[in-house]
């Protein structure tokens, strides 16, 4: 495997490596008055490991969003506020990742139409891949969790090493043509829960379009933006032949046990940020019964690729609607 890149010190931080080629353990950092040269070191982790794991952060939501609001501008959960549904946090910023109903603040009932849609987070994925405006951090912070011995983690994927170490003949082919990826949240969600989505017709629903090939700016190096929102992919505006053979080969390719890193959460508190334009991840199962309250923030991509083959605009666009969680699709501004 290639080595690490990026080798200058950090001064403020300390870095305890994951894996041998990304992901790392950071400490040392004061949450509570973080200086501006910290940040633009925890900004040169990010760029050399891809994931950075912060333990015991004291973050509360408030704090949280002003974090990640440091490093651009924050999606939020507006367009998926449809039919007098409410905001399970103040923050519109927060996105939940846990296991909780938010109306009755009790574990989710597994046979609902949130958690079946929420299976879709145990496959290896990019967040925000299917949107028009794809993005470049995730922020993700425990606030309640299982207990570790029932499992729980989050799973990652070094999609950058899976690029360089891609058999000389695929490489050549990607590099030789300009292959562009078609992403769907709908996809991903009957993947992960195929009979109760059987009658959900993918194709009818709207997908937005990321090169399958992309530059990490951040680290110079070449990236596979690919996951489980990659429903196929074209050239020229045409789905390519044998489209779905080669979704599938990339993404058993990159999710190899070679790539992965397996983050444990410990208590509440801790942090994980990683860069979905360098990495794959997913959320690890574990035993029911337990209550697991996870809340992230989402970074906008700002790099010139940001938008892909996307119109850049700030017109409506759809949303994958849980609630109804078959075909329905909701619209509100980006």
């Amino acid at each position: 495997m290639p080595g690490l890149i990026q080798q200058s010190p950090f001064r403020t931080i300390t870095v305890r490596e994951l894996h041998p080629t990304y992901a790392a353990e950071v400490t040392g950092v004061n949450f509570q008055d973080l200086s501006e040269e910290q940040f633009q070191e925890i900004n040169a982790a990010m760029a050399k490991y891809g994931v950075c794991v912060f333990r015991n952060t004291g973050l509360d939501d408030t704090a949280h969003v002003k974090f990640s609001e440091r490093f651009g501008d924050l999606d939020n959960i507006r367009r998926y506020l449809k039919g007098g549904r409410k905001p399970r946090y103040e923050h519109l910023e927060l996105f939940d990742a846990g296991n909780i109903d938010g109306e009755t603040n009790s574990i989710l009932d597994p046979d609902s139409p949130k958690a079946h849609s929420n299976r879709g987070n145990g496959l290896f994925h990019s967040d925000s891949s299917f949107n028009p405006r794809r993005a470049s951090f995730s922020l993700l912070r425990a606030v309640e969790l299982p207990p570790r011995s029932t499992g729980g983690n989050t799973d990652f994927a070094d999609s950058r090493t899976a690029f360089d170490e891609l058999p000389e003949d695929l490489k050549a082919e990607l590099l030789a043509h300009d292959y562009v990826g078609a992403h769907s949240m709908a996809h991903s969600r009957k993947l992960g829960s195929p009979e109760f989505f059987k009658d959900m017709e993918v194709d009818s629903t709207p997908m937005f379009r990321h090169r399958i090939v992309q530059l990490h700016e951040p680290s110079g190096r070449m990236n596979l933006y690919i996951g489980a929102h990659l429903h196929h992919i074209e050239e020229n505006g045409k789905q390519i032949p044998g489209s779905w053979d080669l979704v599938q080969r990339l993404n058993q390719h990159a999710t190899q046990k070679k790539y992965l890193a397996v983050v444990q959460w410990d208590s509440p508190g801790d942090l994980v940020i990683w860069d979905n334009r360098s990495v794959l991840h997913r959320a690890g199962a574990f035993q029911g019964g337990y209550r697991r309250d996870l809340r992230r923030t989402t970074v906008h991509d700002d790099s010139p690729t940001a938008w892909g083959l996307n119109e850049v605009s700030t017109a409506e666009w759809c949303a994958f609607n849980v609630n109804d969680a078959k075909e329905e699709m909701v619209k509100s501004p980006v």
